[in-house]
């Protein structure tokens, strides 16, 4: 590597060596100090040391904005940490990688933190609870306490590794796309991290990950009545989702203040809707009674609460509770059945819009029902919101749902008989 003492002067005119990338020219004046030049011209400062038995190198500015002098000074400051047994790259800034994702989560993700450290989030993505939730869990107890800069690509495979055998592949996948997500993003706020995460690292494929599953009326039967005696607030949720065809984050966070009173039209607002658009869903006779059966716990204007305080969450252990209830309400019927094949609470929103093809619902009414957009010049153009069709199509829904939970005998009587 080129040495020389530094000047402004040379600083000013150096380029990268031919054939170089990037080149850094060495200063024989302050030990370790570096000029880092890179092909397209850019200059940034480096500081070289050896740390914990490793050659380590820091950045602490880019030229001209940070002088040689001031270059030197920062040098001097660091060697001083060094020879003091600090590690110069954490003075002043906290870069471990908890830090760096509680710092996104809070400027893209609107995240604040109460004097009890719980998070809530104004605006930015509707999944954001959900993702710093997974980081919590997962993630930071493996990685929160590592800079950011020293983790290795091998360590996200083994974190990866360790998330698909104790909560499945899909939830690896989910993580690698929030630790990917976060690391790109301090990438480029940084002149020198380079994120360790490559292609060929998911544990799925999109197409293999895309589900069709839907309940069959036997299930659906049995799925509807479980929930009806499971405790609160979850059984509730099972039900609302189905008669609402609501995503399960968008159903779990529903306010009062979300439905008007006298004819409980439920507006999801922009904010919490996948297509950034309020959505208007008329709540049926049924998704009213399951809305009016769930107890105000003190103030809070959330539903479907555990606490009075925050939305309900931790659907997975809810969800391993559920599917316990229902195994016993199968076995109850047959002590040789097995448990529902592998279903999930979105499951039921792809039933729901089955259902309604079933009960003869226009196709446009029932996606209109579901929240998608209708694309092409009348997404621009159709501003109706089309009220009274979609409740007519929540309540065919609750109907069908009704016939299959309550089925009633197909009797007639033959001619020529009396009724007894």
């Amino acid at each position: 590597m080129p040495r020389r003492m530094l000047t402004d002067r040379f600083c000013a005119h150096a380029r990268a060596q031919d054939g170089d990338a990037q080149t850094d020219y060495f200063d024989d004046q302050t030990r370790g100090l570096a000029l880092r030049v890179s092909r397209s011209g850019q200059k940034s400062w480096t500081y070289h040391f050896t740390w914990a038995g490793k050659r380590s190198r820091m950045t602490f500015g880019s030229y001209p904005a940070t002088s040689l002098g001031a270059a030197r000074t920062r040098t001097d400051e660091a060697k001083g940490h060094v020879e003091a047994g600090k590690d110069p790259r954490s003075i002043g800034t906290d870069d471990t990688f908890k830090a760096i994702c509680e710092e996104y989560l809070k400027r893209e993700c609107g995240m604040k933190r109460d004097a009890e450290g719980k998070a809530t989030f104004k605006g930015g993505l509707r999944s954001a609870p959900e993702r710093e939730a997974a980081l919590t869990r997962l993630v930071y107890p493996k990685l929160g306490a590592r800079r950011i800069g020293d983790i290795k690509r091998s360590e996200i495979v083994r974190l990866l590794d360790k998330v698909e055998d104790e909560s499945g592949p899909v939830m690896a996948d989910r993580v690698l796309a929030t630790v990917r997500k976060i690391m790109n993003w301090h990438a480029s706020r940084s002149d020198e991290f380079r994120s360790p995460i490559v292609r060929g690292m998911a544990r799925t494929k999109p197409k293999e990950r895309a589900r069709k599953r839907t309940l069959t009326d036997d299930e659906i039967r049995v799925v509807w009545n479980v929930a009806e005696g499971f405790p609160e607030p979850f059984g509730a949720l099972v039900q609302f989702v189905l008669l609402t065809l609501a995503r399960r984050t968008e159903a779990a966070r529903i306010g009062r203040k979300e439905v008007t009173s006298n004819s409980f039209d439920w507006t999801l607002p922009a904010a919490r809707n996948k297509t950034k658009v309020d959505l208007l869903r008329p709540l049926s006779g049924a998704a009213q009674t399951v809305f009016a059966s769930m107890a105000r716990i003190d103030d809070c204007d959330f539903v479907f609460t555990t606490d009075g305080k925050t939305p309900i969450s931790g659907f997975s252990k809810f969800k391993l509770e559920f599917d316990q209830a229902v195994l016993e309400e199968l076995r109850r019927q047959d002590p040789e059945a097995k448990a529902l094949p592998n279903w999930t609470l979105h499951d039921l929103r792809r039933t729901g819009r089955s259902l309604m093809s079933r009960a003869g619902v226009p196709s446009d009414h029932a996606e209109l029902c579901m929240g998608h957009v209708i694309g092409g010049v009348r997404e621009t153009y159709d501003r109706y919101e089309y009220r009274d069709e979609k409740a007519r199509a929540f309540e065919a829904l609750a109907a069908q749902i009704e016939r299959i939970v309550n089925p009633q005998p197909n009797v007639v009587a033959m001619r020529g008989t009396a009724n007894a």
